[in-house]
């Protein structure tokens, strides 16, 4: 039990840490965008992407299987001409976590953004700084604490993904049984003192950073 639950948990931090970086990166550009432009179906695409986070998991994992599955619209010309599935693998779990937790760093990181002070903005236009620089410089810095509040509450919501993970990487063990997958697992075979020793270390980890988030995300309500 201590070797299959060391096992989850170096994988479901190995699976959080790799969509997290791909949340960050892509959740403040997209952030940003929705935060600083107007324009024509804006809201529209603000839906699409926030749509994992109030569709049940299974739904966003048939999604992801009719797209990146062997026979999918990205997954079978992958297939076709590398061979490779991202089905029932590790980067399966992690796309998965990126998807269903990017609405969270997207929501926080855009409310932070839209929260700096537009004076200070145009401050720095007026002092010759192009939009990049005032992004990197004035935009962003301010927008500090949101944007780490979002990424800890995406992390988190990564660790603790499990039904689109199910769907798309399945529940092999010891190669793709994230921690709320193995709990599922230890639960329906009655391993029932298994279950609880990984439910409560999962909810001390979660409890954790939301309690980091919550720090973080006051000064920007």
């Amino acid at each position: 039990m201590a070797d299959s639950a060391l096992f989850s948990m170096r994988l479901s931090l190995q699976v959080a840490s790799v969509a997290t970086v791909f949340i960050i990166v892509i959740g403040v550009a997209v952030a940003y965008v929705l935060a600083r432009r107007d324009f024509r179906g804006k809201e529209l695409v603000d839906m699409l992407f926030t749509l994992p986070l109030v569709m049940p998991p299974t739904v966003t994992g048939y999604y992801l299987i009719i797209v990146f599955g062997r026979n999918g619209i990205l997954g079978k010309p992958l297939f076709d001409w590398t061979g490779f599935s991202i089905m029932f693998t590790w980067y399966a779990a992690a796309l998965a976590s990126f998807v269903v937790a990017l609405p969270l760093m997207i929501k926080t990181a855009r409310a932070a953004i839209e929260s700096v002070d537009k004076n200070l903005i145009n401050a720095s236009y007026t002092l010759g700084h192009g939009e990049f620089v005032t992004a990197i410089k004035v935009i962003l810095p301010l927008s500090k604490r949101g944007l780490i509040a979002g990424t800890v509450l995406s992390f988190a919501r990564a660790m603790g993904e499990f039904g689109a993970t199910l769907m798309l990487a399945g529940n092999l063990p010891g190669k793709t049984d994230t921690m709320p997958i193995a709990i599922y697992s230890f639960a329906s075979s009655g391993e029932w003192s298994s279950a609880h020793f990984m439910v409560i270390l999962l909810t001390v980890v979660s409890g954790i950073f939301l309690y980091i988030a919550n720090k973080y995300s006051r000064s920007i309500i």
